[in-house]
């Protein structure tokens, strides 16, 4: 089949990233922009794309473009796409919009400017029209408007990609799960030495450590995916390309990932999130203070320190980093340790300088994952 144009949206900071991960799943004319990457995929590697990137946030197909000056033509424009290619008056759908215009500027006037053009295509052919569904909708599309250029997508991921689907408890600010897939592949770690996270909450980054470890699909655990929904889709190539992407999941050594918290709580919710992957019980997960525990030498450490959204009860935050910072020197030898910066400001409160620092933004936080090596004894 011939290969489609298809944007991955992704996190700032991310996209040379994610344009390495899709070209290794396949991707071709792969070209990273602000927050996103084009590619071009034949059918094939777009469901690879969508089971097995650890990185990419979504991935959208257009469907239709159209001037867009004003909000007559916007929704002239919305009205003309072809719809019943992907979409039924039996479907629930939902749109998202991302605008940027002289004549339009309110997203969600738009949203609604699209769905009237939706509902109105159908109840003219069909005479009844598909539902919104704001929670689980058969067909997410999205809008995009600059330039007096609209473009209409449909969401081939389905849903945010981040959701992986073994979130099943959690304890306040849990970090995304792309940015802990991403702070994984910083640290370079592929299992020749004990991973540890001694502030795991409900420990995503063990998850995602694991997932990689064990070569377990990042979609491992959803049910459905967009490209479900496309004219071109294959079922037989997609029951293919699943198969093949879990035969090469591979058990977990025990003892070589684990973590620690000094909350009850986020030792429970990392327990049961863990349980639900492959080798989940083979992550260890204890309930312990970094500061009253054993040491953690010739590890690699991987760390998202609480950053206000967390209290800390034995001072406060700043002083949480500094007594972090004297665990990595005086506890840790021969050990690396990533930890993300979800306010930059507490980077010189841990005492340490970085050997690198990476930007990786999520949630609205302009974050950074700086690298640090203790020397051995």
């Amino acid at each position: 089949m011939t290969p489609s144009a298809y944007v991955a949206q992704i996190a700032p900071g991310l996209e040379e990233d994610g344009a390495v991960e899709l070209r290794d799943l396949g991707a071709t004319d792969v070209v990273p922009g602000h927050a996103s990457v084009r590619f071009s995929a034949a059918p094939r590697v777009l469901y690879r794309v969508c089971y097995e990137s650890r990185l990419v946030g979504r991935v959208l197909v257009r469907i239709h473009s159209f001037r867009c000056p004003d909000d007559r033509t916007l929704y002239a424009g919305a009205r003309e796409a072809p719809w019943h290619d992907f979409l039924s008056a039996d479907d629930t759908f939902v749109v998202s919009s991302n605008v940027t215009s002289r004549t339009i500027r309110n997203s969600h006037y738009a949203t609604l400017r699209v769905k009237d053009a939706v509902a109105d295509h159908f109840r003219d052919r069909d005479g009844r029209r598909p539902s919104v569904d704001r929670d689980n909708p058969d067909v997410r599309l999205h809008l995009h408007v600059s330039d007096d250029q609209g473009t209409l997508s449909l969401d081939a991921s389905g849903g945010a990609l981040h959701r992986r689907g073994y979130r099943k408890a959690m304890v306040d600010a849990p970090m995304q799960e792309t940015l802990a897939a991403a702070i994984v592949r910083f640290s370079g770690w592929h299992g020749e030495r004990p991973l540890w996270d001694p502030m795991c909450g409900s420990g995503t980054l063990l998850a995602e450590a694991l997932m990689k470890q064990c070569s377990i699909p990042a979609g491992y655990l959803r049910e459905h995916f967009g490209f479900e929904r496309l004219p071109d889709f294959d079922a037989e190539i997609w029951r293919d390309v699943r198969r093949r992407a879990d035969e090469r999941i591979t058990p977990l050594e025990k003892g070589l990932i684990g973590g620690s918290d000094a909350d009850p709580a986020a030792v429970r919710a990392a327990r049961k999130n863990l349980a639900v992957l492959p080798s989940g019980d083979r992550v260890e997960v204890v309930k312990r203070d970094f500061r009253d525990g054993p040491g953690l030498p010739g590890c690699t450490i991987l760390c998202n320190p609480p950053y206000g959204l967390r209290v800390d009860p034995k001072g406060g935050v700043a002083a949480l980093y500094r007594a972090f910072g004297d665990f990595l020197k005086r506890s840790c030898p021969g050990s690396t340790a990533y930890v993300y910066f979800g306010n930059r400001d507490l980077i010189g409160h841990i005492g340490l300088r970085p050997g690198a620092r990476k930007p990786m933004n999520s949630g609205g936080l302009d974050g950074r994952c700086c690298r640090f090596e203790m020397y051995p004894l």
